[in-house]
């Protein structure tokens, strides 16, 4: 195996400015390939969920709740039963010895309170959209049509929405155990030394509002057996966890279950989740004998789909006079929803280790509430808690460099880890392991116009003009590529984190590559073949990348966290070792001589000194034909690996925003954004700045957008794509991105995750531009998303 790079090779490079590598035009790491999967993917010739038809295949249909939170008095189907083409109609109680409780798999502490989660309500919802029948017809629209046939009697209760009033004495209860899911606390240092006496203190409250995820395809499942096995195709980021998850909820075992995710339209942690919709597909194809298909409507996913965000967070911040940072403290209330979904509780805590950012600092706290409201419940989106955190780090900078009038590029000088430092402890305990703060900084700040854009601002107030010009910072980090199963077990999260990866090695000389990640736009396919070519000296045309399937992929645990490169392609490249290993005994024994007496380069063996060689690929043949294998040698060279990293990656990198905004309407336009970035070496260029321009997008609709919006009563009012603003290419403006390289330490291609970087560093940079532009009239900070009323409203 490539041996991992040392730690001193790596600072030798940090101090050369975290400069990029030179592409070798040989190698295919590096190069910006056209993704291979795209051809039919934009054209549609490709299986989607919704797209897969069986023999006899009936369609599914949710009667879904109007209300908050009610008793259910009653469910009459007996009328929806006489509509055309009505197969079948069930009521949660029908199915409630059966469906189980929707599994929860991060307990975060002893004490956590974790409800039964029935997929279909029974006694009470709680939550607008939650499921309390269904149907199951001969046509999608037959179904749907017999939902108003079925007559819910409902007992109407309190909402519950604030989650400070929720935690009172006098708040209805969301569940009998009260509305306190859980509180977790985390410290370093002295905290009270830090505040005692400290020139400056900092203490803000910001809001991380309710975002709907939208990825482009809507979930769909569709479940069928042959009365002894099942199978079920999911638009889901997880099979392989899905299929342990559906065999411990429904009692199927887990050896006559297979999960296929085929091409699956985005993610964004949205389609990491145990549903209740799989699970009641595979009851009813169980029940019945016949295929099902349930695919949502898109106001039925912005009612369904788990949500993102929503956190209230407290974050105080004490300094020197001169800006130095002596400590942090944070708390937050994090709204959990009605129940506990696969890592909701877990969200909060990711970010727990991140609000720190990249700053020095002498004491840390962290205390963390979870609450029961009646909302749909929160999960991860793209993300997951690490954007909550840098936008909370990232603004309260911001409000101490305001304070003791300094630039905020210079507060953040002050504090942040120097390159010559790293690896670094922090004082949230998590190892940086490489990064290069300055050299990011330095080539944003001259791709920006920094000076010359400070001036215009500068200009700008002093003549009165009415567009104000603001610009924000974020410098970033950011702890991903999810894996140390370790570490996620010492945070009681209920599984690992290693990724799987075979490399098949096929008579013709081409290659099969099966991974156990599980892409939704990310490129795989692409990378995969990459790494595999520069490797085992395969044309790149000549691999196949598989996935998504537990029957053919066997074992993996799935992709999110910006997980897949880091630990996913890391097996795969594990894999391809282990195949020249095998090889090199084979070519050993044809060509007559010791197996240290070969060199391994361009796809083929070579003995040293002689012109005497053979490819990978016709040992390939020769190891198939099986005519003359040394003794103890299969007749393969085929090779699996599993990863699991010791650490997490650790991408970093300083995002600028140049923002006007109009002082008379309150209406705030990007004039120029630049993205520096470091996710370490790059395995291909272009799939990188796609995934930063993506982020980037999710980013800036928070900070502009976007908002999940629940009146008085707790009911949604934002479940189509006309009341939920989702900003379109006319909404955004064009990117300056380019990136600096510290390879990480942590895995043998020095790579780092880029997945979700441009989501976290978006938020602050956008916000405080419009804070920043918005100072001279008193403003210190507006609620997200920044809408021209709120502008408005905050100036006046």
């Amino acid at each position: 195996m490539t041996e991992e790079l040392d730690a001193g090779v790596v600072a030798q490079q940090i101090a050369e400015s975290g400069q990029l590598s030179e592409p070798d035009s040989t190698r295919e790491v590096g190069r910006a390939r056209r993704r291979k999967e795209d051809a039919r993917l934009l054209a549609g010739r490709t299986t989607w969920t919704d797209n897969i038809q069986l023999p006899g295949l009936l369609h599914v249909a949710f009667k879904r709740s109007p209300m908050a939170h009610a008793r259910i008095v009653g469910v009459d189907v007996s009328a929806a039963r006489d509509m055309p083409g009505v197969v079948a109609v069930f009521s949660g109680q029908d199915v409630a010895d059966e469906q189980g409780s929707l599994p929860c798999a991060w307990p975060v502490t002893e004490d956590i309170v974790i409800p039964d989660h029935p997929p279909m309500a029974v006694r009470e919802v709680r939550y607008p959209g939650e499921a309390v029948a269904c149907v199951v017809a001969t046509d999608r629209y037959l179904a749907a049509d017999a939902l108003d046939a079925i007559d819910v009697d409902y007992e109407p209760l309190p909402p519950v929405l604030d989650m400070a009033e929720a935690l009172t004495e006098a708040s209805p209860k969301v569940h009998e155990s009260g509305n306190r899911a859980f509180t977790w606390t985390f410290a370093q240092g002295d905290i009270d030394a830090a505040f005692r006496d400290a020139p400056v203190l900092i203490d803000r409250t910001y809001v991380q509002q309710r975002l709907i995820p939208t990825a482009m395809e809507p979930r769909a499942v569709v479940a069928t057996t042959d009365g002894e096995s099942f199978t079920l195709w999911s638009s889901t980021q997880i099979p392989h966890v899905l299929r342990v998850m559906l065999a411990l909820t429904t009692g199927i075992p887990e050896h006559r279950l297979r999960v296929v995710a085929p091409d699956v339209g985005g993610g964004f942690g949205s389609k990491l989740q145990v549903t209740a919709e799989e699970v009641l597909c595979l009851l009813l194809t169980r029940r019945l004998g016949k295929p099902v298909k349930w695919t949502e409507s898109r106001s039925e996913g912005n009612l369904t789909v788990h949500h993102g965000r929503d956190q209230v967070q407290h974050i105080a911040l004490a300094a020197e006079a001169d800006g130095r940072v002596r400590g942090v403290k944070v708390e937050l209330l994090a709204d959990m929803g009605a129940y506990l979904m696969l890592v909701t509780p877990g969200v909060p805590l990711l970010g727990a280790f991140m609000f720190n950012g990249i700053y020095k600092m002498d004491a840390y706290s962290f205390d963390c509430t979870g609450v029961f409201t009646t909302k749909m419940p929160t999960d991860a989106y793209r993300g997951a808690g690490r954007p909550e955190a840098t936008y909370a780090i990232e603004r309260v900078m911001d409000e101490l460099a305001a304070e003791l009038n300094l630039d905020p590029i210079e507060v953040r000088r002050r504090n942040w880890i120097r390159h010559e430092e790293f690896p670094y402890t922090t004082i949230a305990g998590l190892t940086y392991d490489s990064g290069n703060y300055e050299a990011a900084t330095e080539k944003a700040l001259s791709l920006f116009g920094y000076d010359k854009l400070r001036a215009e601002q500068s200009d700008r107030r002093d003549r009165g003009d009415p567009v104000q010009l603001g610009i924000g910072v974020s410098t970033y980090t950011e702890m991903c590529g999810l894996a140390p199963s370790r570490v996620l077990g010492s945070l009681s999260y209920g599984a690992g984190g290693w990724e799987h990866g075979s490399v098949r090695m096929l008579p013709t000389g081409k290659v099969e590559v099966v991974t156990g990640t599980s892409p939704h736009g990310q490129g795989h396919e692409t990378a995969w073949s990459q790494i595999v070519a520069d490797s085992l000296g395969v044309p790149f045309d000549d691999i196949a990348v598989v996935h998504g399937d537990t029957a053919i992929s066997h074992k993996g645990m799935d992709t999110y966290g910006s997980r897949s490169l880091v630990v996913g392609g890391m097996a795969v490249l594990q894999a391809c070792e282990k195949v020249k290993e095998k090889a090199r005994r084979l070519a050993a024994h044809t060509l007559e001589c010791s197996p240290d007496d070969l060199e391994f380069s361009q796809g083929a063996f070579k003995v040293k000194g002689t012109e005497s060689s053979k490819t990978i690929q016709e040992l390939a043949l020769a190891a198939f034909a099986a005519h003359d294998l040394p003794e103890g040698v299969e007749p393969r060279l085929d090779a699996d690996a599993t990863f699991d990293p010791e650490n997490f990656s650790f991408p970093h990198g300083t995002h600028l925003c140049a923002i006007e905004v109009d002082t008379e309407t309150g209406m705030a336009r990007i004039r120029k954004y630049v993205a520096v970035d470091d996710v370490g070496h790059v395995i291909n260029p272009l799939i990188v700045e796609g995934q930063v321009h993506g982020g980037l997008a999710q980013g800036i609709a928070q900070a502009l957008y976007e908002e999940a919006v629940h009146d008085a009563e707790g009911n949604l009012l934002t479940t189509t794509m006309a009341d939920y603003l989702i900003p379109t290419a006319a909404d955004l403006p064009d990117f300056v991105t380019d990136r600096t390289e510290s390879p990480a330490t942590s895995n043998p291609l020095g790579v780092k995750g880029v997945g979700e970087a441009g989501t976290i560093a978006s938020t602050p940079a956008v916000v405080n531009a419009v804070v920043d532009a918005l100072r001279p009239h008193g403003v210190h900070d507006i609620q997200m998303p920044c809408t021209p009323e709120r502008i408005w409203r905050a100036i006046r």
